[in-house]
């Protein structure tokens, strides 16, 4: 049986090329570029509540990252270094190595250098703290949006909720539906470029995890403003695979897991951000536009401009 520190070595040591010191000490030494910001974000991914126990352990290793770089991005920060603590029921191995041949994948992608961490036995659990860098007052904060400015989405929002509806049973998906979907909900693809090139765009800006509905809401409350979503502009995949369309738009709007972004833009940059879509080879789409208004509140209308309730808004944890 491989001890703590055998299964660190063997499986979660790499080099660091841009780092001054990684693992193997009692804490790790890095030095920011000149001049720029740091910018820091944690997450915490455990089994049964964020992935099923026996998911593919290499696909986990790429969400488990994955999903905190999606944070950089949406705060228009370049991805530095990661920091991993797992939680393990047993020294699996053959597991671990998987899990690491995602997790390092991911990595490698985003030129990240994991730089250290913690392991211990107990309930399957992980916890990534990463770190980015951003120059001073060009983050993307949440605060930003203004009256007028467009809204916009990235990619094809409900994708990988729908393969979570499908794993759960309450649809059946066809192909090759179902295998986007599942690739979607497995291995989701941080917007990092688009966080960059969003820098002198966007006026907001948030991943959206729990849903587009309540993320977009993060951003209402934050700014102190309202909005108008309509449901005819929602960029959709066709054919969906799924039979049912009232879960298909729920999905849409409130299914999370996509990792996309949702940000607001002044409608003059109307053009910029269209043009980004060819070159960064990226669905990009305006969905709405931001209102005055004193409560954070999205107005859905459908294709004819009626008001539409959605039955829900999102993932809480703890509604």
């Amino acid at each position: 049986m491989p001890s703590e520190f055998d299964l660190i070595a063997r499986y979660f040591t790499r080099p660091t090329p841009h780092t001054l010191l990684g693992v193997g000490d009692d804490a790790a030494l890095i030095s920011p570029s000149p001049g720029m910001n740091l910018v820091v974000s944690t997450d915490m991914l455990a089994a049964g509540t964020h992935f099923f126990p026996d998911a593919d352990p290499e696909a986990l290793g790429w969400k488990c990252l994955a999903v905190n770089v999606s944070d950089l991005a949406a705060m228009a920060a370049r991805p530095r270094w990661a920091v991993l603590a797992v939680a393990l029921p047993q020294a699996d191995e053959h597991w671990i190595a998987a899990f690491a041949r995602g997790f390092f994948a991911c990595a490698s992608t985003f030129g990240i250098d994991v730089i250290g961490g913690d392991t211990t036995r107990g309930p399957l659990n992980f916890c990534v703290t990463i770190f980015g860098e951003v120059p001073p007052n060009q983050a993307l904060l949440r605060s930003g949006a203004r009256p007028g400015d467009e809204i916009w989405v990235s990619g094809l929002p409900g994708r990988a909720a729908l393969g979570l509806a499908h794993l759960q049973g309450r649809c059946v998906l066809a192909e090759p539906a179902l295998a986007d979907s599942l690739e979607a909900l497995h291995r989701p693809q941080p917007r990092v470029a688009l966080g960059l090139a969003l820098r002198e765009l966007a006026t907001a800006a948030i991943d959206v995890s729990d849903g587009l509905l309540a993320d977009l809401g993060h951003i209402l409350e934050r700014s102190g403003v309202a909005a108008t979503l309509h449901l005819q502009r929602l960029p959709r995949r066709e054919p969906s695979g799924c039979s049912d369309p009232g879960l298909v738009m729920d999905c849409q709007l409130a299914g999370g897991d996509d990792y996309e972004l949702v940000f607001t833009v002044p409608e003059n940059k109307h053009a910029a951000v269209a043009s980004l879509s060819a070159g960064l080879d990226l669905t990009l789409t305006c969905i709405g536009k931001i209102d005055a208004g004193n409560s954070p509140v999205v107005t859905v209308l459908d294709g004819e401009g009626n008001p539409s309730i959605p039955s829900r808004h999102g993932f809480d944890h703890f509604a």
